[in-house]
């Protein structure tokens, strides 16, 4: 299990949609661990869950196959390269200060203007089809130029889920089959519980404790457990954790998202060059660990917490509908994202400017990997006077 997904980690580019796909030609075509139907409704599980769907589905896959140590073994196996890629930058930007000021980091903040763009963008098309759904996500984005915050972050997704539950008409599609990945009722139990005690424990026992480390591991289980609708949408939600807080400073932070595009597996390991860049409670190798638990672990207690669930739930109108208008505040909590603070920090020139609108284009209408997307924009950048 391990060395099948650690095979996947090194190679899957093009985010998690593609990684789906890479994991459908893997585990139905070629080693037929699951059939078509099965994998099918696996996905729509984590698509409908927060969290980083494709690691969700290998974490299921893996456990399908071997229990619990199979899911932990396909975890480790997807994550591990990107994560140690993204720690191994992170100490570089450290130790060499001359890097954080190089042409080629300035490339990888300007390309995460492009980056997030496109993905509000697409996910907008997909998410935000008819006109009370793009209502629901310019609310969103009102409430978090109203209240930048993660207070205001959580209760624009809440208004906009409730919303959605009571206004909006979603029909929920037939269940192709039985979804059965043998997971226990007392391990979903608890797994479910453990999830719901650390959101509520986590924020109490940093005000408590006036603990800058827990307010940290707070900010990112809380992220975890929020992310609706795609990777991307973990931006705002980490950005409101690590630097108003000064414990990452903006550029920093967008510089990492930026090399998060050019590194094969999972966008969340994003947190692991946080947490090695952060110059402490927690730092280096330990702190990039740490923290890259801390925001994998929520969407890894939810889907097996939920798959036992998974066929009462789908059968559901207004769960549908309550996904529907969570979906539509995301859009709009990655768009206020990107008036503030991605453009701002991301783009300081005329010329910064012109670079980030031609790597949109290369992501909309020319429909290049991000990767080449990444590379280029550093060299362009680095040719480019600043």
């Amino acid at each position: 299990m391990l060395l099948a997904f650690l095979r996947l980690g090194l190679t899957s580019f093009g985010g998690p949609i593609a990684h789906l796909g890479f994991f459908r030609a893997e585990f139905v075509a070629r080693r037929r661990w699951l059939d078509d139907r099965a994998y099918a409704d696996l996905v729509a599980l984590c698509q409908f869950l927060p969290g980083p769907a494709s690691s969700q589905a290998g974490i299921a896959i893996g456990w399908l196959r071997a229990g619990w140590r199979g899911a932990l073994a396909a975890w480790a196996g997807f994550t591990l390269p990107s994560a140690m890629l993204m720690i191994a930058f992170a100490l570089g930007m450290a130790q060499h200060g001359m890097l954080a000021a190089s042409g080629a980091v300035r490339g990888l903040k300007i390309v995460a203007v492009a980056i997030v763009a496109h993905a509000v963008w697409t996910m907008a098309h997909t998410l935000c089809p008819d006109g009370p759904r793009r209502a629901l996500a310019a609310l969103a984005a009102l409430l978090l130029f109203a209240l930048p915050t993660t207070l205001g972050q959580v209760g624009a997704i809440a208004i906009c889920g409730l919303i959605g539950w009571r206004l909006l008409a979603v029909t929920a599609s037939a269940p192709s089959g039985q979804l059965s990945f043998g997971v226990p009722r007392r391990v979903s139990t608890i797994a479910l519980a453990l999830f719901f005690a650390l959101l509520l424990a986590l924020p109490l026992a940093a005000a408590a404790a006036g603990s800058p480390l827990l307010r940290l591991l707070d900010g990112f289980y809380r992220a975890g457990a929020l992310v609706f609708g795609g990777g991307h949408v973990v931006l705002p939600l980490l950005q409101s954790a690590v630097v108003p807080t000064g414990a990452v400073t903006a550029e920093q932070f967008l510089a990492g998202y930026g090399a998060a595009q050019a590194v094969p597996g999972p966008l969340f390991s994003f947190a692991a060059y946080l947490g090695a860049v952060m110059p402490g409670p927690l730092t280096g190798w330990t702190g990039g660990t740490v923290f890259l638990i801390a925001l994998f672990l929520p969407g890894a207690l939810l889907v097996i917490g939920a798959l036992p669930l998974w066929d009462r739930l789908r059968r559901r109108d207004g769960v549908q509908s309550l996904l529907a208008g969570i979906n539509a505040g995301v859009v709009g909590l990655l768009a206020a994202a990107l008036v503030d603070p991605v453009f701002p920090a991301g783009v300081r020139s005329g010329i910064d400017l012109a670079l980030a609108l031609a790597c949109l284009g290369l992501l909309l209408w020319a429909r290049l990997s991000p990767l080449w997307v990444v590379i280029l924009a550093a060299a362009a950048a680095t040719l480019l006077p600043g």
